[in-house]
């Protein structure tokens, strides 16, 4: 069974900024995937070509929310977030023809 390497896209006002200036995309990608299956699903799934691929795995961090009957105490899980950088003049549209 092959794994899904491209989760979803992260789509912030930091990572929009990077795009729009530097061609820089931000995608949350499978803890076990390598920069080299990252760039191949990028440029198969989006039609670029990819300059370069830096990882990083982005540390899970405890949250409380106030409710009637207390605070509740959770954990967001950690995950491993990649930032692709397309090659001059090639873009990647994630909304479409929204």
């Amino acid at each position: 069974m092959a794994k899904q390497i491209l989760i979803k896209p992260i789509i912030t006002e930091k990572s929009d900024r990077l795009s729009e200036k530097r061609g820089h995309y931000s995608f949350v990608v499978n803890k076990d995937a390598n920069k080299i299956e990252i760039k191949n699903a990028v440029r198969d799934f989006y039609n670029v070509e990819v300059k370069s691929v830096n990882t990083m795995i982005m540390p899970g961090k405890a949250k409380n929310r106030n409710t009637r009957r207390g605070v509740i105490k959770g954990r967001v899980s950690s995950y491993k977030k990649a930032i692709v950088t397309v090659a001059e003049g090639e873009s990647i549209n994630f909304f479409g023809d929204v």
